[in-house]
């Protein structure tokens, strides 16, 4: 039983799992707010395309 709790607290691949999880969670979040920036931008522009058209 000591044994198994030793390799247990040994192994590193649940980090190293949970490391990768964290990085591509906050690359999403970057992709998230920059998608949503540029929406706002383009309605505006449309928008303004819209109004300058009628």
């Amino acid at each position: 039983m000591r044994s198994l709790l030793a390799r247990f607290l040994r192994n590193e691949a649940g980090a190293t799992a949970i490391e990768y999880a964290m990085i591509a969670g906050g690359i999403s979040i970057v992709i998230v707010a920059a998608v949503g920036g540029i929406g706002a931008n383009l309605s505006s522009r449309f928008v303004a395309m819209s109004t300058a058209l009628k």
